[in-house]
């Protein structure tokens, strides 16, 4: 087959869109076409922003033009997410700009208690902020958003029900705890938990968001993967505490999102309990759970190193009162959640790469 423009556009309008399920052609979707001789240069957009969406696209236009045209043919295929109004295009979640997962290797390192103070934190600071509570087993966001006697409300649009987030300092959230008592154990199996968040996000009217936080359950399981196929993911942070034996899952968990079959961007590390600091001495710094861990690791691993947050009294009883400790402004774990808002706002500002 000769090398032609219309030869080329004919191949291409063989590839489907996954999230949107028509070829690439009738959505449009393929930006410029370039023939020199032996070489094809394409642009080619999709609605996943996600790393690994990217990348599977590239590999299926390389994959059809070189099946068509013969293996020696030079392909360069450059693949961006849709922007601006064709954005919307996206099915899932259309009018959110950002979807970003909260993750640690480890249990009881405070990734739910960053994940809630870096979605007020980053509310205050005037963005449309979401946060779905993945954890489905501990669920904890309603106690600490202050919201476990709330309950989602539906309404009805296009034909369809849809559930509504409870609001709290200026945070959409939805949790599996608004659908269960408080001492009601969810006893579900990976396929059922799996389901159950999906509907989270896909059932829900979330409305334009700048934003959207996922706090997810500690491991690399079923919940996780779901997350990846469910949702396209902007990024993930991992959250750790100094101590080598959180340092060792966390590093697991920076290698989930690096799998090959995820691909997910990792914005960055946050080390939780760096250091103790006692109320009537703020200026003492303990470093009870060692020193620098998850700054090595993150250096170790060439990716962003966020912040600190101390282990400090004000932040369990912010947690525990409902008002995350970044709304207390000038003070020790204040300081520290803000300056962690601002780490992550600036990686969201920028082009981010796996």
């Amino acid at each position: 087959m000769a090398i032609t423009h219309d030869a080329v556009r004919e191949v291409l309008s063989r590839i489907l869109e996954p999230d949107l399920k028509k070829d690439i052609i009738t959505l449009d979707l393929v930006r410029t076409i370039k023939v020199e001789g032996n070489t094809i240069s394409v642009e080619v957009e999709v609605s996943n922003p996600a790393m690994h969406s990217r990348k599977r696209m590239e590999e299926a236009v390389t994959f059809q033009l070189r099946q068509a045209f013969g293996k020696e043919v030079g392909v360069f295929v450059n693949v961006s997410a849709l922007s601006g109004e064709r954005g919307n295009l996206r099915k899932v979640l259309p009018g959110v700009k950002h979807i970003v997962a909260v993750a640690s290797g480890k249990g009881g390192v405070g990734k739910s208690t960053v994940t809630a103070n870096l979605a007020a934190g980053l509310a205050r600071e005037g963005l449309r902020v979401g946060l779905v509570d993945a954890d489905i087993h501990g669920p904890s966001m309603p106690m600490m958003f202050d919201v476990l006697q709330e309950k989602p409300r539906t309404l009805e649009k296009d034909g369809k029900h849809w559930i509504v987030p409870v609001e709290s300092h200026g945070v959409k959230l939805l949790s599996i705890g608004f659908f269960a008592a408080p001492d009601q154990a969810v006893a579900w199996r990976g396929p059922m938990a799996s389901k159950a968040l999906e509907q989270l996000f896909k059932d829900a009217d979330w409305g334009e968001l700048d934003v959207l936080l996922v706090d997810l359950p500690p491991g690399t399981g079923d919940i996780h993967l779901s997350l990846v196929q469910a949702v396209p993911l902007t990024g993930a942070i991992i959250v750790s505490t100094p101590q080598p034996v959180a340092l060792a899952d966390a590093r697991k968990g920076v290698g989930l999102f690096r799998l090959p079959s995820v691909n997910v961007p990792v914005l960055g590390i946050v080390e939780n309990m760096a250091w103790f600091t006692p109320e009537e001495l703020p200026e003492n710094r303990y470093y009870i759970f060692g020193h620098g861990g998850a700054r090595a690791l993150a250096d170790e691993l060439k990716v962003p190193f966020l912040a600190e947050v101390p282990l400090v009294q004000s932040i369990r009883e912010a947690g525990d009162a409902g008002r995350p400790a970044v709304l207390q402004g000038d003070t020790p774990a204040g300081r520290a959640f803000a300056d962690l808002c601002r780490a992550v706002a600036e990686r969201l500002e920028q082009p981010v790469t796996a």
